[in-house]
């Protein structure tokens, strides 16, 4: 009889992905979804992959409320939490603060009530870096960013809440549950359904053209090998009560969109040539909210080491530019460009 691993917002473009490696690793698999729409809706991308057929089932929760959230461990071995916002937003930071933080609360008190084997919590590479990006040290899972940091913005300083939380809510806890969590870069690499794009959506831009890219630079990592981290997290007897950084080969906004022109040709062909001008870039942010908030990020190169995810897990990696490749290949497949 096979595991049963919980992945919580089984409708996100991570969480898809692990369903889809799980399912193809002989778990049986439980999502959470909003509804039971949802729940087909996932089926159906992950089929795109790996036949699920009675090894994927679901679970109606929301992080927002308490409610489902018993049902959704009960008889779980694993759980992946992967659900939480996502992106760059404006405004009241709380409102994405509250629903991760307070989400991964729910999901860690029902987990571990159930007693199961390991929660592994998807962070963010940002939760690990000086706030400022001023200095360009190299980081590791040792460094914390300062979560009352004002200058920090939103979706930052809600993963670093989260995880916080995390951490000391199970400083508190005496059981057999464990915890991990697996910090990501920038997520790339091919779509199993155009309905959640998540991260994606920057080759989206870069593929319909923009009139020059800003000097702001992501470490890639290709959401296949973010998977498998979490399952490499999941399973390593050693990565209980461990933080990794799962980052990938640091690129510049123009690198990815010469990948795409020298991976993809004449369909890439809209992607930019050359870098936009800081002074301005500072200018178009006062009309973009999305830029504004880059700012503090622009021609800084913050990079972190996955030394300790290479050593415990055995994980690394894919390049950069396929990952890039394989995500602008796909989206132009869904027609989401």
């Amino acid at each position: 009889m096979s595991e049963t691993v919980l992945v919580t917002g089984g409708t996100g473009y991570v969480a898809g992905w692990c369903v889809a490696e799980l399912v193809k690793r002989g778990y049986t698999v439980r999502a959470t979804v909003r509804s039971a729409a949802k729940g087909e809706q996932v089926r159906g991308a992950v089929a795109t992959e790996v036949d699920p057929g009675d090894r994927l089932e679901f679970a109606i929760a929301d992080l927002t409320s308490d409610d489902g959230w018993a049902e959704a461990v009960a008889g779980v071995d694993y759980v992946l939490h992967v659900a939480s916002p996502l992106g760059m937003h404006g405004g009241d930071a709380e409102s994405l603060i509250v629903p991760a933080r307070d989400g991964t609360l729910r999901v860690l008190r029902a987990a571990t009530a159930a007693g199961v084997k390991r929660v592994v919590m998807t962070s963010a590479a940002n939760t690990a870096s000086p706030s400022s990006y001023q200095d360009e040290s190299v980081n590791d899972e040792t460094v914390w960013t300062d979560v009352n940091d004002p200058t920090l913005q939103p979706y930052r300083r809600s993963k670093t809440a989260a995880e916080k939380a995390a951490w000391d809510f199970m400083a508190t806890y005496d059981g057999p549950t464990t915890l991990a969590t697996v910090l990501p870069g920038a997520v790339f690499g091919p779509l199993l359904s155009a309905n959640t794009l998540g991260s994606v959506q920057i080759i989206g831009r870069l593929l319909k053209g923009m009139p020059g890219t800003p000097r702001i630079g992501f470490e890639v990592v290709d959401v296949r090998d973010l998977a498998d981290a979490h399952i490499r997290a999941m399973t390593t007897p050693e990565a209980a009560g461990q933080r990794f950084l799962a980052t990938g080969e640091f690129m510049w906004m123009l690198d990815l969109a010469r990948a795409l022109r020298d991976g993809l040709g004449k369909d890439a062909a809209k992607a930019p040539t050359h870098n936009l001008p800081d002074v301005a870039v500072r200018g178009l942010a006062k009309f973009d909210g999305t830029l504004k908030e880059l700012l503090p990020a622009l021609g800084r190169r913050a990079v972190h080491t996955t030394a300790k995810a290479e050593r415990v897990l055995g994980w690394k990696s894919r390049p950069g530019a396929e990952a890039v490749v394989d995500c602008g290949r796909s989206l132009l497949a869904h027609n989401a460009v």
